[in-house]
């Protein structure tokens, strides 16, 4: 992918100010579900399995390990990313691009900037913390930052709040990225794995000296999980394997959230 260049808005970035450069709207709109076209997300499904490893339910990406192969190839990637016509695919399709392209963008980031500690270190103004505002890709002439994909693409467009377990910040604290690329055909599969596999791990939700301890990501995102944190604990319940669910019980409020930002390497 190009070399990120260097905003003319820079007074506004530094001072955390979100500056949109296109309309996001036409992102808003679902396409028909009769639309055949597909993305081929190959590419980007190699890297995952050749650079993932899973200990202790951890899925850690080695970016040490990245060849210089590799890094073209997740460049092209990123490159044909930017060159489909997002608003002709599928919902489903789309749903899945989406997800590959933050991920695979913020991949990118970190090898764009590695060694680092965690993604919070790497800005790109005076004030600001990590990578989330700047313009990182363009699609359909629209410039997005990972905040835009995130927050004014997936979240409103697809209302689902599985997705908070399939956007990946490049940290321990946050859901797995998974081992191969999200498709239309996996892509339920892949979104009640991922819940399941976060809200099971005590980084998601755990019980510690009879305190209820959960992601901070229930915290930040709570609206999307209800209204309020016993809404959140019946959303753990759906999710829970027998032995959460019987440790929740009991349980209508939350006692305190965690989050670890340290690389996933």
């Amino acid at each position: 992918m190009k070399a990120i260049k260097i905003s003319v808005f820079f007074f506004l970035f530094s001072l955390n100010i979100p500056v949109f450069s296109g309309d996001l709207t036409i992102f808003h709109e679902k396409a028909s579900d009769s639309r055949l076209k597909i993305v081929d997300h190959t590419m980007w499904s190699r890297l995952l399995s050749s650079y993932i490893d899973e200990r202790e339910g951890l899925n850690y990406f080695r970016y040490g390990d990245v060849s210089e192969e590799d890094l073209e190839i997740l460049d092209d990637y990123l490159q044909m990313l930017e060159s489909v016509q997002v608003t002709d695919l599928n919902p489903d399709e789309q749903f899945a691009y989406w997800i590959n392209l933050y991920n695979a963008l913020t991949i990118w980031v970190i090898l764009e900037h590695y060694p680092v500690e965690s993604i919070q270190d790497i800005s790109y103004g005076l004030l600001t913390r990590g990578p989330w505002k700047e313009n990182l890709a363009t699609v359909e002439g629209v410039d997005l930052s990972l905040d835009d994909i995130e927050h004014e693409i997936l979240r409103p467009v697809f209302q689902d709040n599985r997705i908070h377990y399939v956007v990946n910040c490049a940290s321990i604290g946050c859901p797995n990225l998974q081992s191969t690329a999200f498709t239309s055909n996996n892509l339920e599969d892949l979104l009640e794995h991922s819940a399941v596999q976060y809200i099971n791990h005590p980084r998601g939700a755990r019980i510690e000296d009879g305190e209820l301890i959960v992601s901070s990501i229930y915290d930040w995102y709570e609206e999307d999980f209800g209204d309020s944190e016993e809404d959140v604990i019946e959303h753990l319940l759906d999710y829970a394997s027998n032995t959460l669910e019987k440790q929740l019980s009991g349980f209508d409020d939350i006692d305190d959230y965690e989050y670890d930002w340290a690389l996933n390497e």
